[in-house]
This record gives structure tokens, sequence and C-alpha cells, in this order.
């Protein structure tokens, strides 16, 4: 929610090319918080649950990820400038980065460890402090500060300003924001007496490492277009074209953090119920109701799209990529269940299959986007995403057929999905965006999902 929330501020100070280059950071910043987590907060849910003395877990787990984060950031530093000019990020910015990637790594166990023993309030308000600070520090630095200084030439605000110092006062309020949030969550560190278990870890390490590897493979999925961008297009426009892509495609955001969050809570729920009598039953279910709240996430963020642009991304000189809108909703739609459909491989150990599915997106989103980037620019990158999410999907509901499966309700899913995208097509690209055949549409919708749910609406709410 945090890079939603900051899509007006970056797009009314910086022009496109500056935020391109900020997109490219945090694109980074993805792949590498992926490597740094190496699959290790999925496998500390998989044997947490299951373990009989979940300290030494939680010990190894830390002492884990402690050592090779700390091991990173001393490495990272040694080796800032090659690593700078690989990642083709200027050398001035590395040590925010590398310091902000080893503080964020060493609270994913922490965080995890909150969600395992369902502590969702703590949990909430440690994140959306975090969100805060970065939030108000953001704030403060490219909006407050320049109009401090006009007519000042003395005193501390002047003394902390500088001229085109965007993306430091950026990876600045990261910085503070994450070191912030590990002070919170110290006392996680603090009370246990360490015991490193070696049978124990390289346990977690076999299951977690094909995770990593879809994780990798997720996140060039999700992050990569933007460097292949940077790239492949004529460098005096790659960076504008990559920040009009990157600001466009935070109007998807609302699919992805109900997604997101629709994961963070069913994840733990997976492995808590793995053991019980007919889990298949309640899995199916979930992913029904995801499909329902999903489509109707689709189809009103691609009919609001215009009044959204204009609250979110304030200069119009990014709005020319709005034609990707649709696709990556939808395509963040797929992910989403996706997610729900992992299942499968998760709850029977099998994870390398979640590697394979990745593996096979990420080979279509680079293949896809090397091949019509130099003839589409982002609309390409927006089309590759697509079809990897897509894919993933379908070869997850493949294969998890065979291996565990589970009783969807594929008319009901059908009809959603199929639905949602034939209104969204017709008011997005059939009749221009008009507003108000769209909310006509989404009217539709809305009145025969109202039709279709009310009686198990009806018998949520009794059992409660």
């Amino acid at each position: 929610m945090l890079s939603f929330l900051l899509v007006p501020i970056y797009t009314s100070v910086m022009p496109p090319g500056t935020y391109g280059e900020v997109t490219l950071i945090f694109s980074w910043f993805a792949i590498f918080n992926v490597f740094l987590a190496y699959g290790m907060e999925t496998a500390f849910f998989r044997f947490y649950k299951q373990a009989e003395n979940r300290k030494n877990v939680i010990s190894t787990s830390l002492l884990s990820l402690g050592v090779s984060t700390l091991l990173f950031l001393f490495i990272g530093i040694i080796f800032k400038v090659g690593i700078a000019n690989s990642l083709n990020i200027d050398l001035a910015y590395m040590n925010y980065v590398l310091c902000i990637l080893a503080l964020d790594a060493l609270v994913i166990i922490p965080f995890a460890l909150l969600r395992a023993n369902e502590k969702p309030m703590r949990y909430a308000v440690i994140k959306i402090l975090n969100v805060a600070i970065n939030l108000g520090l953001n704030l403060f630095f490219l909006i407050l500060l320049p109009k401090l200084v006009v007519g000042n030439d003395s005193g501390i605000f002047y003394s902390i300003y500088k001229n085109d110092f965007e993306i430091q006062y950026i990876l600045i309020s990261n910085l503070v924001a994450s070191g912030v949030t590990l002070l919170l969550m110290i006392g996680v560190y603090n009370r246990r007496a360490y015991k490193f278990d070696g049978y124990l870890w390289r346990r977690m390490m076999v299951y977690a490492m094909p995770v990593m590897v879809a994780g990798i493979a997720f996140t060039i999925n999700e992050v990569f277009d933007r460097y292949l961008l940077s790239e492949l297009l004529p460098q005096d426009i790659a960076k504008s074209e990559m920040g009009k892509y990157s600001a466009c495609y935070k109007l998807a955001l609302f699919m992805t953090l109900f997604a997101t969050a629709f994961r963070m809570g069913i994840e733990p729920f997976f492995f808590s119920h793995m053991d019980t009598k007919n889990p298949q039953k309640a899995y199916a279910q979930i992913t029904n109701y995801f499909v329902v709240l999903g489509s109707v996430i689709l189809l009103t963020v691609v009919v609001f799209a215009d009044v959204l642009k204009e609250l979110i991304v304030l200069d119009e000189s990014y709005w020319d990529a709005m034609p990707i809108v649709p696709l990556i909703v939808l395509a963040s739609f797929f992910l989403g269940i996706y997610h729900n459909l992992s299942v499968w491989y998760k709850v029977t150990d099998r994870t390398k299959f979640g590697a394979y599915i990745s593996m096979i997106g990420a080979v279509l989103t680079i293949i896809i986007n090397l091949t019509l980037i130099q003839y589409f620019s982002y609309v390409a990158s927006a089309i590759a995403t697509l079809a990897a999410y897509g894919t993933m999907m379908v070869l997850s509901f493949y294969f998890g057929r065979m291996y565990y499966p589970i009783p969807y309700n594929f008319r009901k899913i059908g009809f959603y999905l199929g639905l949602s995208i034939f209104f969204s097509i017709l008011s997005f690209y059939i009749f221009d965006r008009n507003l108000i055949i769209g909310i006509v549409l989404l009217s539709i919708f809305l009145g025969l999902t109202y039709k279709m749910e009310i009686d198990n609406l009806k018998k949520i709410i009794a059992n409660k």
C-alpha cells in the first residue's frame, strides 16, 4: 500500500525519467529480498506447526537468516562498485540499498512468528507504523522541506536540503522506517537462548530451496521487465517509458493488496488445517470466495481507471501507459488465484513444483519482453506479465488435480472470471472507458453476484 500512497507524491515532484530510476532500484530490492529470505519464511511455517520443540525452529531460523544477512552486508559493502555497475544503479545509492535490504531481512522470521501465532493486531500495528514513518518522511523531504528553505539560507532545514536529491531522500525514508521496525521486533532476538539444530536446518533448507527458486522466478515475472525496458529501449527514452509504465502499473495495486492480504491469511491456515478431516473442501471454498471478490475488484478498477489516474498519477505525462491497466489488473488476479491453487504442493511437500511452474512463468516473461519490447515498448511487458501468471495458474491447477485433488466449483469460478473479463473488455476497450456504460456493466455484475451469493452470505453470518 505504501508504494501506492507514494505514487501521487513521486509523480508530482519527479519527471518520468527520475521515477523510472526509482522504480529500477525498487525492482532490485524485490529480487534481492527473495535471495536474502531463501524460502526460510515458508519453511518456518511448515516446520513450526509440526515441531515438538518450536523453540528450536525459531532459534535455528533466526540464526540462519541472521548470519546470512550479515555476510551479505559485508560482501556487498566490499564489492559495491561492481554491484552498482552490474545493476545499472548509481554508486551513490548503494550504501542505502544494502542497509535497507539487511534490515528487512532481519525481521522476516519475527514477522513470520507473529503470523504463525495468530497475532494480527501486533503485526498490523508495526507494519502500519513502518508505512507511517516512511510516508511521513517522504512527505517531509519531497514536499515540505523544499518549501521551508525558500528564502532561507541558514538553519537546520537549509543544512539538510539538497537539490536533485530526491532519490536519496526516498532511500533515507525507507532506511529509517526499516530501522525502527527492527527495533520494535528486536525482542524476538533478545528473548531466547540460541541453539542451532543442524539436522533441522538441513531439512528446512531442503524444503526452502525450491521455494526460493520459485520466489526468484516470481520476482522476475513481477519486476524484471523494468530492467529489460531500461536495457532494450533507446537510452534517451528508456527511463521515461519505464516511469510511465510503473506509475500506471500501480493502479493494479487494489487487486495486489487484496490478493496479498488474502495470501498472508490463508498460508498459515493451509498448514494448520492440513491434517483435519477433508481439508480439501475448505480449500475449495476459500478459492471460490477469492474469485468472487477478485472479480468484483477487477471490474471496479477497470471501470474507474480514469477516475483513479487523476487521483493517483497526478502528472498527465504518465497517462500514455493507461492501456496496460486492465492487463496488469487481470494478471494480478491470475496470480492471486495461483497462490490459492498452490496449496497442493505446499501441504504435500512438493515445493519443487512451485519452482518449476514459476520458472516457466519467468521464461515466458523474458522471452516475450525480449521479443516484443522493441515493437510495443511497455505494452509488451504488460502482455508478458499476463501470459506468465495465466500460464502459472493453469499449470498449478493441472498438476494439483494429479497430486492433491480439490473439489473446486468450476461453474462458479468460470462464470465470475469469464463475465468480469468480458465486461472489462467492453468497458475499457470497446466503449473506450465510457464511465456511464462502465457503471451500468458494474451494476449488472454486482446484481448478479448478490443474487448468487446472498444465501451463502446469510449462512456465514448465521454461523458466526
